[in-house]
């Protein structure tokens, strides 16, 4: 980063504006090399305000990169909002290969371990999880009986005080208080410690039940991903085994899901215990048999022990949500950092959300180790994008209403930023949703901007941990993989600490530099693979699963 003091930031030298790190009043002074730059505007903190004189159609820079372009006369020192500036990029296509790579120095943590569940393909995971999987929306209903039966009677379940302030609002009525009586209870008084898990089984962590409204009645390619998708988690390192339940006539086949299981683990020797109501006959000779059969594979998995791995053993996936105008500068480039740490360590990252990666495509396909790599990324890119236009949108639409409120005003700002995640290694290699990383390095997958979707589609495609940040505060986890949520600032780290597990505002405010948050995120990661700390997102159990249908999702 480039000129970084406590008013405002340059990003890059050949920036033409800059970025406010805190509110600027109309009317102050901004001392920028060697002018002088009076505010023709208040600009709030994480907003942008122009250091030249602007005409209709002159590019804005941000990021070394063209971000948009200017709707009309933008004098030097004006704010930049939707209206004056528009969204744009460059034309990207095959280039050189850029994959010189300097790594980071990686000497303390070359000989360290995590201490995670060593799975027969090689692949170590860093939780240990029993999954029920519904093939089709028709057996949600048979899911939710066999979580009633399983989650709580094995220990899984927990008791909060929300069930005991119910209790009370239960105790009020009964004894004929009034409406107003029952407004006033004070909620504080019945705090209490959550009724932490108390398993039956201590080594599996989990049993998690994967339900969608997917499977039949869409194209026979949806089947296929969701088979794909399905198989990803039954493979992934932190997945022990599962039940699958199929009603027997839908497009997603018990067969084509072992077709993809094969794809990803041509050796797979996991217990799969798979039952279809239209074989089993009554709701009653399902369950029962899918009961059994899961309490069995429950004891088998139990007998699994965490012990040591290599940090090449972790995959980890890369995510942003609820992003804001610090997102690039703070908490995005500390992740890319740690990435960078990861895959000179031998491990894999995944960076996704293609959507958010618009505009800078041609140095993504770039620093491909291979022109089939960039030739795969801009096809990808560039279908995926003619597809959201065909349908009346695109990737210029991409920025939700929180983004721009602060700050993220073009697709291509946002995008600009969110690349930082993947740091500056060579992309080796590059995934069409819902394929599985296969190498170490980064990786670079086709899914969705969508805060669930993408992450539902990283942990199928390999995932053992995710890092995602988060500028506004959201709460997005995932039945299998923990997800560590960092904020770009210390204001939504104050304001949010039952969903957020890291600060990154801390380098907003100077206190510390992307390369030591980069380097605090990584021992941070090493203690969660090992299941000695536990991200807010599994200990408030957020386990969502979303599956990407294609091509109607910014």
């Amino acid at each position: 980063m480039n000129s970084l003091n406590n008013n405002y930031l340059q990003i890059h030298p050949s920036d033409n504006v800059l970025v406010a790190l805190q509110d600027l009043p109309k009317g102050m002074v901004i001392a920028h090399g060697q002018e002088n730059i009076t505010l023709l505007d208040d600009v709030k903190a994480k907003h942008k305000f122009s250091i030249t004189n602007l005409l209709p159609n002159d590019q804005i820079i941000m990021y070394g990169v063209l971000v948009g372009k200017a709707n009309e006369k933008i004098a030097k020192g004006a704010l930049l909002t939707t209206t004056n500036i528009k969204h744009a990029t460059n034309d990207f296509s095959l280039g050189k290969r850029n994959i010189n790579w300097t790594s980071p120095d990686i000497h303390k943590w070359k000989e360290r371990t995590f201490n995670g569940y060593h799975r027969s393909d090689g692949s170590v995971g860093t939780a240990n999880y029993w999954l029920v999987i519904s093939l089709v929306f028709c057996e949600n209903r048979n899911m939710n009986i066999l979580k009633q039966a399983l989650v709580d009677k094995l220990g899984y379940g927990k008791t909060t005080s929300y069930q005991l302030k119910s209790d009370r609002l239960i105790e009020y009525y009964k004894a004929g208080k009034t409406v107003d009586d029952i407004l006033s209870i004070n909620f504080d008084e019945i705090k209490t410690d959550e009724h932490k898990p108390n398993p039956l089984f201590p080594n599996v962590d989990g049993i998690k039940f994967l339900t969608h409204d997917l499977g039949c009645g869409g194209t026979r390619n949806d089947a296929r991903n969701l088979c794909g998708l399905l198989a990803g988690y039954i493979t992934n390192a932190n997945v022990a085994g599962a039940t699958v339940l199929s009603l027997g006539c839908q497009n997603a086949q018990v067969s084509l899901l072992k077709e993809e299981i094969s794809k990803r683990d041509a050796n797979f020797s996991k217990p799969l215990y798979v039952f279809e109501q239209q074989v089993e006959g009554t709701e009653e000779n399902l369950i029962n048999k899918a009961l059994k059969s899961t309490f069995c594979g429950l004891i088998e998995i139990n007998k699994l022990t965490r012990k040591p791995a290599s940090l090449s053993k972790l995959c980890i996936g890369l995510e942003c949500g609820g992003s804001d105008g610090f997102s690039g500068i703070s908490a995005n480039p500390a992740i890319g950092y740690t990435s960078d740490l990861i895959t000179a360590l031998g491990g894999s990252v995944i960076l996704a959300e293609f959507p958010e990666l618009c505009g800078v495509e041609q140095e993504l396909a770039d620093r491909c180790v291979d022109d089939e790599n960039a030739n795969r990324f801009i096809s990808l890119m560039r279908s995926y994008n003619d597809k959201a236009e065909a349908l009346g949108s695109g990737f210029f639409a991409n920025p939700s209403p929180g983004n721009i409120k602060d700050g993220l005003i073009t697709d291509a700002i946002k995008s600009a930023g969110a690349a930082k995640k993947g740091g500056t290694s060579p992309v080796t290699q590059v995934l069409d949703y819902p394929e599985k990383v296969e190498k170490s390095g980064l990786a670079l997958l086709c899914t969705p901007g969508s805060d669930v979707e993408s992450t539902t589609a990283v942990v199928g495609a390999g995932a053992n941990i995710v890092l995602f940040t988060t500028g506004l505060g959201t709460p997005t986890g995932n039945p299998i993989a923990p997800v560590i949520k960092l904020s770009t600032n210390t204001a939504l780290f104050n304001k949010m600490p039952d969903i957020i597990d890291i600060n990154c505002g801390s380098i907003i405010e100077g206190e510390e530099t992307i390369q030591q948050a980069g380097e605090r995120i990584l021992e941070y990661v090493i203690k969660v693979a090992s299941g000695e700390e536990i991200p807010k997102s599994v200990r408030l159990a957020q386990d969502d699963f979303i599956p990407w249908k294609r091509d109607i999702s910014l």
